[in-house]
């Protein structure tokens, strides 16, 4: 009976630690007999994760973090990956809190997938400039950076906005009142200047609407034209004013040339001229100086006086023999 107890008791003890066992690895999810390959990614830090966080590919476990060390000025992570895993060509891995329990994990990544946020961006160039069979990592903040940062936006808004409530006291409100009333005077000034300057742009409108009107009709006014001068020319009325305008051309000529010799001969009786012009002067002073008989006919009243007297009497004798021409006439045939 005692041996039968010990039996059972050693019985369970061992169901126990195989169900350890067992609920240990479930717990880990590892995959007993399953091939790994080991692969190394470099970090500038890498946060929260820890050796046995899970390593996923596009968020399926695909592996674990089997070490962490540090390397230079670099963090190195020894990730363990199953075989036959379809891994992307150029591999990047970014550590990242999966909870808000704090458990991290190695997201793999393509190395050319474009990047979201810029400082993931520039920790990936950083890792990878070094080169090597290190894959390029980098780190997102966990939730506790987030809140502390949180925290700390919260903060300055509320000190923003305790100075925005110090700033807008009652007279604050009061003048932005006022400002907005000025506004509004000032737009509805700007709303009469714009409708007075609307009329007289619908004036002006007007003015050109005329104006185009006018040059349209000059415009047909000289299309007109140009018809009658197209008709003048088919009918060879223009060829015939260009001919009689060739033939006054050459009549102006000869006038020009007749002119010429005109001017030519005054040249040549200038001396001639001079004299005669000269004499005439003479004579012209003599007379107005009261030489000769012009001249004393022309200073002397009584010259004046007689002549016209003579030529009374001339005049009454001709009047006289007009009206009785047998008292100074005899005409006799016989």
């Amino acid at each position: 009976m005692k041996r039968r107890n010990e039996f059972l008791v050693g019985l369970v003890l061992l169901l126990s630690v195989s169900a350890v066992v067992a609920g240990a690895l479930w717990l880990s999810e590892a995959d007993i007999g399953r091939r790994e390959a080991l692969h190394v990614a470099r970090f500038r830090t890498v946060g929260g994760l820890t050796p046995g966080a899970p390593v996923t590919f596009r968020g399926v476990r695909v592996g674990r973090v089997e070490a962490i060390r540090l390397a230079d000025q670099f963090v190195e992570a020894d990730l363990k990956v199953y075989q036959g895993v379809d891994l992307p060509g150029k591999p990047a891995v970014i550590a990242a809190s999966q909870s808000l329990f704090g458990e991290w994990a190695a997201n793999i990544v393509p190395r050319d997938q474009p990047q979201d946020d810029p400082n993931v961006r520039v920790m990936l160039a950083e890792t990878a400039r070094p080169g090597g069979d290190r894959w390029p990592g980098a780190t997102l903040p966990d939730v506790g950076q987030l809140t502390a940062q949180a925290g700390r936006i919260a903060t300055d808004i509320a000190a923003v906005a305790a100075r925005v409530q110090e700033t807008f006291d009652s007279s604050a409100v009061a003048s932005l009142r006022q400002s907005i009333k000025d506004f509004a005077g000032i737009a509805s000034k700007l709303e009469h200047f714009t409708t007075a300057e609307t009329g007289r742009l619908t004036e002006v409108t007007d003015n050109i609407d005329l104006a185009s009107a006018s040059v349209l009709g000059a415009s047909e006014h000289m299309q007109a034209t140009l018809a009658r001068v197209d008709s003048a020319t088919a009918d060879g009325q223009l060829q015939e004013i260009l001919g009689n305008t060739r033939a006054g051309t050459g009549d102006l000529r000869q006038a020009s040339a007749d002119l010429r010799e005109v001017l030519a001969s005054l040249r040549a009786q200038e001396t001639s001229l001079v004299r005669t012009l000269i004499a005439a002067d003479s004579a012209l002073s003599r007379i107005q100086s009261g030489q000769g008989t012009i001249g004393l006919l022309s200073k002397d009243p009584a010259l004046y006086n007689e002549s016209i007297e003579t030529l009374q009497e001339m005049r009454r004798l001709i009047a006289d023999i007009q009206m009785n021409p047998r008292k100074y006439f005899k005409f006799s045939v016989f």
